[in-house]
């Protein structure tokens, strides 16, 4: 993994240095062209504007770079795509420098303006591709060579198992190392790879730190193959299933290659990496902007728990969080300080357990406040699948397997599912309440975050939670 970060760290290096020399290139270009400077009465590199360029220009390409997710895997990342992804991001960051920057008053004519833009355009674009292309050629290299890989597992019958072993074993692009292999039949050893049974893949995964999992079984056994994506659902895995005429036909395979395998695709991450990163930055500073807005309520609740009951003011109490990692949630305390002496327990319309603040919280959800905290550590999101004790997780696995698919995401303040539902008072209501958390992962964007955000405001101003 830390191989992986200084991958990372020299392609942000190339681009700050893409970025240096194609302002170097523009200064030049402007000073000798445009403004026709006479280099042999004075220097142009006196004006204190080029070296404020050098150092704010560069980190002005690293933040559009870094906000349009260009700083994830740079082994897997697709030449062709790169190149569009780098062409459109060029552009829109001209723009930005050439009216933050560049248009002033000095010009004598309008054309110098396009040529100043196009100076701009070209030689960034020019620096960026060939110093990332040059990269990524290594990191192909290097991957083709052996040299990194991606530590896999393939799960499914033996003879699509052997199918894919030899579409990998000629095509070395992928860079998997088979690190062991998992039959759904009676299937044998192959080529000496170790053999791992269905109820150990798990613990496999953690102990060999597998990055890719095939499940190489035909998608009409759709039983089979809902377990097998349960089995690694939850894991920070990228998950590839060998895709029918069905799956084809259906335009549910994504290929980035030409030779080799055709895989459906899952990856770790649910949405692309710029709405992972808005999605994170907009959590950070809408936490914060509520915390400051309203920290007058806080006061008032943390006075009045103190005084309606015996206890502390704030709750804390362990969930599961992205991937089953536990964590401990924080919220105001809304039920009496021994509510759970006799173990846990969900709560209802009349528990007698929740105190008359603690009613009146729960229903403007002012309860939930302190959970922004837990938003800013990175624990939570504001909207993501509600975060459950590992007790009644189990409890729900075994009615709806499916519902391990939740720990893919972070758990949210509020969710798709309280809004449509809200609080659930036994298990059949949390699976029923499920439903609406599993729709919210597969349809995750920044306008669905909006939309949920929209309705728990309303909830939140006519008293609508229970």
């Amino acid at each position: 993994m830390h191989r992986r970060k200084r991958f990372i760290f020299f392609y942000l290096v190339l681009d700050i240095l893409a970025a240096l020399l194609a302002w170097m290139t523009l200064y030049y270009f402007r000073k000798f062209y445009i403004e026709h400077f006479k280099a042999d009465i004075e220097t142009p590199f006196r004006d204190t504007n080029f070296y404020i360029g050098l150092i704010v220009i560069p980190q002005i390409w690293v933040l559009l770079h870094y906000f349009t997710g260009t700083y994830v895997d740079v082994f897997r990342k697709s030449r062709l795509q790169e190149f569009l992804k780098t062409l459109v991001v060029t552009l829109v960051g001209c723009v930005i420098i050439f009216f933050a920057f560049l248009l002033d008053d000095l010009v004598k004519e309008y054309k110098d303006y396009y040529l100043t833009f196009l100076a701009l355009f070209f030689a960034q674009l020019l620096f960026s591709i060939s110093l990332r292309f040059s990269y990524l050629n290594y990191t192909k290299f290097l991957i083709r060579s052996g040299r990194i890989g991606f530590n896999t597992l393939i799960v499914g019958t033996q003879a699509k198992v052997e199918e894919v072993m030899k579409s990998l074993a000629i095509d070395k692009r992928f860079g998997l190392v088979l690190k062991g292999l998992s039959f759904t039949d009676n299937g044998d050893v192959i080529n000496g790879v170790p053999s791992v049974s269905l109820s150990a893949i798990d613990s496999f995964i953690v102990n060999e730190r597998i990055e890719e999992v095939i499940l190489a079984v035909n998608t009409e056994q759709h039983a089979e193959l809902t377990n097998l994506m349960h089995s690694v659902g939850d894991r920070n895995v990228f998950i590839k299933i060998i895709p029918d005429m069905y799956d084809i036909l259906s335009r549910t395979v994504k290929m980035n290659h030409v030779v080799g395998e055709a895989f459906i695709e899952i990856p770790p991450v649910l949405i692309d990496e710029w709405e992972r990163i808005g999605k994170r930055w907009f959590d950070v500073i809408a936490s914060v902007l509520a915390m400051l807005i309203t920290f007058p309520v806080w006061v008032v609740v943390m006075v009045l728990i103190k005084l309606d009951s015996e206890g502390g003011v704030f709750y804390l109490q362990e969930r599961l969080g992205q991937y089953g990692k536990p964590f401990f949630i924080m919220k105001f305390r809304s039920m009496r300080n021994d509510a759970e002496a006799q173990g846990p327990k969900l709560t209802s319309n009349a528990d007698p357990r929740i105190t008359k603040v603690g009613l009146w919280m729960r229903k403007f959800r002012v309860d939930e406040l302190p959970q922004f905290i837990n938003v800013i550590k990175g624990d939570m999101s504001i909207v993501g699948p509600r975060a459950e004790r590992k007790y009644f997780a189990e409890q729900i696995e075994k009615v709806v397997p499916q519902y391990t698919h939740v720990f893919k995401v972070k758990p949210g303040i509020t969710s798709l599912g309280m809004v449509k539902y809200g609080y659930a008072s036994t298990v059949e209501e949390m699976v029923k309440r499920l439903k609406y958390d599993l729709i919210y992962i597969e349809n995750m964007s920044i306008v669905m975050d909006l939309k949920i955000l929209i309705y728990t405001v309303k909830t939140v101003v006519y008293g609508k939670g229970k």
